[in-house]
């Protein structure tokens, strides 16, 4: 690896284990063995890194999820069954990623006052929703309509919801199934159906 991956790699690590707001450019130099001066040089400040490092992040987090929702795809499951299962598997992730999970929401609560955080995080919202509209549906491909695109909305308010609720006491968080006697509640409750 060259500096630039050794910097992701250690922003990545600190992200983890101390946080966005607690991370110095000398925890990261620290962390990937590099120059403080090698920060300024590939990323031009200590929160473009933090971001790149974060968004390589979201990006590993979401191809463990893909991995164990692939495994649920070759399962013989009823949609409902599916949907469980599906919201079972995204909440073992997050005992790897707790960290990553941790650290997204300190970043969210300073985003106002990061514009660059705020434009990457903006920046990358619809791809996001569409790409969880293909993992949360079994698609291969990432969709593009519009209905895809508020699935996706839909999937990830329930995730950021998930997340806190797992952050703060994982005894308390839902299961899949009620993530699924939730949803027909709603259906009920809203659509009569």
């Amino acid at each position: 690896m060259g500096n630039r991956e050794d910097l992701l790699a250690g922003a990545k690590t600190c992200l983890y284990e101390k946080g966005y707001g607690r991370t110095t450019a000398r925890d990261i130099a620290t962390a990937a063995k590099v120059s403080l001066a090698a920060i300024g040089y590939h990323f031009g400040s200590k929160e473009a890194l933090l971001n790149a490092a974060m968004l390589e992040a979201v990006g590993e987090w979401g191809e463990a999820v893909q991995a164990a929702l692939s495994a649920a795809a070759t399962e013989t499951l009823t949609p409902e069954e599916r949907f469980a299962v599906t919201w079972e598997r995204v909440g073992g992730t997050f005992v790897e990623y707790r960290g990553l999970w941790a650290a997204q929401f300190e970043a969210i609560a300073q985003i106002d006052r990061t514009p660059e955080l705020k434009d990457a995080f903006g920046g990358v919202q619809r791809v996001a929703r569409l790409a969880l509209t293909a993992m949360f549906q079994g698609q291969e491909d990432v969709p593009g309509s519009e209905d895809d695109y508020l699935l996706g909305t839909f999937y990830q308010a329930l995730l950021a919801g998930y997340a806190i609720q797992w952050l703060v006491d994982v005894d308390q968080a839902p299961t899949g199934a009620d993530f699924l006697a939730g949803l027909r509640l709603a259906a009920q409750r809203v659509l009569g159906a």
